[in-house]
């Protein structure tokens, strides 16, 4: 990929690919609860927790620019916005899951 088209240049390394895509704390958990539905704003916020409200706006645009979510606006009032993966994003399950098992073994062996 190149900037004479507008699009970021990747870096060489895939790991360090996906490490860009994904490495955020926040995002690998809002991967996480996405891989089960769509979701809103406040649902998202409410099960990551600790995360402000403009840091976790700041990650679902950047997971959006990168194709990794798509966000849907409804024209009610008051707003609402859902969020659910791109077929790229629920790609990523299969590292998610391969995290979560690593986190399960880890935790039963470090008793």
């Amino acid at each position: 990929m190149n900037k004479q088209n507008g699009l970021k240049e990747l870096p060489a390394c895939p790991v360090e690919t996906t490490l860009m895509l994904i490495g955020d704390k926040w995002k690998v958990l809002i991967l996480r609860d996405l891989l089960t539905g769509t979701k809103r704003f406040g649902e998202l916020k409410k099960s990551i927790g600790n995360v402000s409200q403009k840091v976790l706006t700041a990650q679902l645009r950047a997971m959006e620019e990168n194709g990794l979510l798509t966000r849907k606006v409804y024209a009610e009032v008051p707003p609402r916005v859902e969020y659910s993966l791109t077929k790229l994003g629920q790609s990523l399950k299969p590292i998610l899951d391969a995290m979560r098992n690593w986190g399960e073994v880890y935790k039963t062996s470090s008793k």
